[in-house]
């Protein structure tokens, strides 16, 4: 399951010289917290790179609610569809958690960027190939994995991205997601309703191995979620 998996960014990617040419080329933009990035059906064909901050990108379904297709950060483009496309919509939303700054690029450039820059072309259809690998993935997790392994699986991606250690020590301690993300999220982010997802939760919470509350999110036994999202067994443990 590689939605939330994506290690290097594209910005993180590029020699000084092209992040230099390519922030010659926009202008930066503020976005307060909740707000939106990207719309779906826009028209925009303009690009964003995150520079600071994170986003949900999300689509909405036909009984009002949404399905989370991924968490987007520091480094990261966003909108290069619409950028490459410019005959067609935009393809899902992209939603500030917490306050957000990005660089944003005319479609128009950014496709002469590219263009003039085969090595920096080569890494936006590595990053879309990547994303559709993701998407492969989640469709055949859908398919065939239960609510509990999805949501274990979801837990340690979040938490191997943007875990922060809970408390003193380094590795294979408590960690705490950030941000945090609501039950309504996180079953967005699984397809699974909330009721499932806090059904799973309980369970989790009852073994020890996650601590929930308000705004609050906190893998306790990292490994052990591993071992559930692969569907395996985790070892007894003493009480």
């Amino acid at each position: 399951m590689a939605l939330f998996g994506e290690r290097q960014t594209f910005l993180g990617r590029l020699s000084p010289a092209d992040r230099d040419a390519l922030r010659a080329l926009g202008a930066e933009r503020a976005f307060p917290a909740g707000g939106p990035l990207l719309r779906e059906g826009d028209g925009g064909s303009h690009v964003l790179v995150l520079l600071t901050g994170w986003s949900v990108v999300w689509v909405a379904t036909e009984r009002g609610g949404r399905v989370i297709l991924g968490l987007r950060t520091v480094g990261e483009l966003v909108g290069e569809m619409a950028a490459l496309d410019p005959h067609h919509p935009r393809s899902a939303t992209v939603s500030a958690i917490g306050p957000v700054r990005a660089l944003s690029v005319p479609g128009d450039r950014f496709r002469r960027f590219i263009a003039q820059r085969p090595h920096v072309a080569a890494l936006v259809m590595a990053q879309l190939a990547d994303r559709l690998r993701g998407a492969d993935h989640e469709r055949l997790a859908l398919a065939s994995l239960t609510v509990l392994r999805r949501l274990c699986g979801r837990l340690v991606e979040l938490a191997d991205r943007t875990g922060r250690p809970a408390g003193p020590g380094a590795g294979g301690g408590p960690v705490t997601i950030r941000p945090p993300m609501a039950q309504s999220d996180l079953a967005a982010a699984i397809g699974a309703t909330r009721e499932a997802v806090a059904k799973a939760l309980r369970l989790l919470r009852e073994q020890g191995l996650v601590q929930t509350g308000p705004g609050t999110l906190v893998v306790l036994e990292p490994e052990p979620l591993r071992l559930l999202a692969e569907g395996l067994e985790p070892p007894e443990r003493a009480h």
